[in-house]
């Protein structure tokens, strides 16, 4: 019988609040700022919040932190939906904090006329000042005094649009003396005059993210509010803005982001990988965003099933990406067809075989019983990899070699005769003689060999390309390694196979699924592909090499 897994921290909160009857339903939220691409660190959060809300017969919304019109874009809007449901997830509703600006206006407003928030002149650089420092009270300010009709006036005046960027501030007045720098008066209103992608030109002014998350949070009745730890010294504001508002109770809840060796799990850092070309674009498969973790092939359900492993902690600390990679293997190993793909060809003529085609059947997938099998020409002319032949070979050696016989994958034994050799001296194609009677499924040779080679048949092999993808990064905790992030790119972490042949089948296989390329590791046909070039990628090897690296380091 198998263990009950114990619940996370959060499932123990929601399920007291569901038993004490303070909800009778929960309502999660996942607010992304569109100002990029979603990464692996997002793919937590989103299974956390929808799978929470799931497990509990509740509903998640999506919601755009849209509030700094200067550095988002529709285009990033569209990606965050589709990276969200190709995770495999569905909002409740499909939300904005654009959509509240009148009324988070109207928040701001009251505050004011609580007296407890007032319009500031000073310029950033005083205000930092003057907020003192973790150890030192912070200074009041003359603005601080200004009376609530002046305030009111000089608010709507910078609705108006009658100031220039950073010549005012809205603050909410709290405490200057606070232990929490956060509580020191906090901004939450500037001015800031650029085009935003939903509401145009119609606001000069937005609301700063600490005044705008929460109450978003409250006008949607969101009974669970799910950030990253970073963010627990801004829940006293989070909490201190509803109770002054008298609004509906949101509650701010934090856990451990994610973070992950050979990455960045940064906005900033991943848009200026982009920005300054050391990857090609958003979704190149090298980069720790969702829609480049799609393109490389992962499936979605192995980075469910990542998040799962993980769990939910209190507590920062990094994870291995050999463990991402595990659950990508595990998942591509059940389902993922078999091909065989020769990378680097070395011809091989079969002497005593008849100058005609052979369809011989392979089986698509070894561990699904339903995957069926596929016909594969067999030829007197093939490829095998030129690292299966080696001419002098050590002991123990249980490829091809002079005199040696192996087996051919769902073929026949194979024995090398002779090998020619070009005007350099390298081997350039091997003759050998083929056991009529060892063809694989019907085998009476009595042979017994223990290497068995994949291979592809030339007059019905199919040219590709192949882009040999690695880590990114050649440190595991880049975030902490010093100096410039950008000086620890793994400078081989792509390699690109020009001419690859693979079996026909592949021809007219669905391409939107992984492959295992047999001996190879599991790729996935890349959007670059045509009818006239394919192009596949290399999704993860069929081993963790780099934890094979790493013990040799030691």
């Amino acid at each position: 019988m198998s263990e009950e897994k114990s619940l996370n921290f959060l499932e123990e909160i929601v399920e007291a609040d569901l038993a004490s009857g303070k909800y009778q339903s929960i309502l999660t939220r996942f607010p992304p700022e569109p100002n990029g691409y979603l990464h692996i660190g997002h793919a937590k959060s989103i299974c956390l919040n929808f799978g929470l809300a799931k497990k509990y017969g509740g509903k998640t919304n999506l919601r755009f932190d849209d509030t700094n019109p200067s550095t988002e874009e529709t285009e990033y809007v569209e990606s965050i939906k589709e990276d969200v449901k190709w995770l495999g997830f569905e909002w409740a509703e499909e939300l904005y904090a654009s959509n509240y600006f009148e009324q988070l206006f109207q928040f701001a407003s009251q505050l004011i006329e609580k007296g407890l928030a007032y319009v500031d002149d000073s310029d950033s650089e005083t205000i930092a000042k003057e907020k003192g420092t973790p150890t030192q009270a912070g200074v009041e300010n003359s603005f601080r005094s200004r009376t609530v009709a002046e305030n009111l006036q000089l608010f709507n005046d910078m609705r108006s649009g009658k100031y220039s960027d950073g010549e005012k501030v809205l603050r909410a007045k709290i405490d200057m003396a606070s232990p929490n720098m956060h509580m020191r008066d906090p901004i939450i209103y500037r001015i800031k005059h650029a085009h935003h992608h939903r509401t145009g030109d119609k606001w000069c002014i937005y609301p700063m993210y600490d005044f705008a998350h929460g109450q978003s949070d409250s006008i949607e009745n969101i009974t669970h509010s799910i950030c990253t730890l970073e963010f627990i010294p801004h829940r006293p504001l989070y909490d201190w803005c509803i109770e002054q508002l008298e609004i509906f109770p949101s509650k701010q809840y934090e856990f451990a982001r994610l973070n992950m060796t050979y990455t960045v799990m940064s906005k900033r850092k991943l848009l200026q990988l982009v920005n300054e070309h050391h990857v090609n674009g958003w979704d190149d498969p090298r980069m720790s965003t969702i829609s480049a973790m799609r393109r490389r092939g992962y499936p979605a359900e192995s980075i469910r099933e990542f998040c799962d492993k993980i769990g939910v902690a209190k507590r920062e600390n990094l994870i291995d990406f050999g463990l991402l990679e595990f659950c990508v293997r595990e998942q591509l190993n059940k389902t993922a067809l078999r091909r065989m793909v020769v990378f680097d060809p070395l011809k091989v003529v079969i002497t005593n075989y008849p100058d005609t085609t052979e369809m011989l059947d392979s089986e698509n997938n070894p561990e699904d019983a339903n995957a069926g099998s596929r016909a594969i020409p067999f030829s007197k002319e093939l490829y095998i990899e030129r690292d299966d032949f080696m001419e002098v070979a050590p002991k123990k050696y249980f490829r091809l070699s002079p005199g040696q016989m192996v087996r051919l994958k769902s073929a026949y034994i194979i024995k090398c005769d002779e090998l020619i050799k070009d005007a350099e001296g390298n081997v350039c194609e091997l003759h050998c003689s083929y056991i009529p009677e060892s063809k694989s499924g019907s085998d009476t040779s009595g042979i017994n060999v223990k290497g068995t080679l994949h291979w592809v048949s030339i007059p019905t092999a199919i040219k590709a390309e192949i882009r040999l993808y690695d880590r990114l990064f050649k440190v595991e905790d880049v975030a902490n390694a010093e100096g410039d992030f950008k000086d620890y790119i793994n400078s081989d972490s792509l390699h690109i196979i020009a001419n690859a042949y693979a079996e026909p089948a592949i021809k007219s296989d669905d391409r939107s699924t992984g492959f295992q390329f047999i001996r190879k590791g599991y790729f996935v046909s890349d959007r670059d592909s045509t009818e006239d070039q394919l192009v596949f990628n290399r999704t993860v090897g069929l081993k963790d090499a780099w934890a094979k690296e790493a013990k040799k380091a030691q």
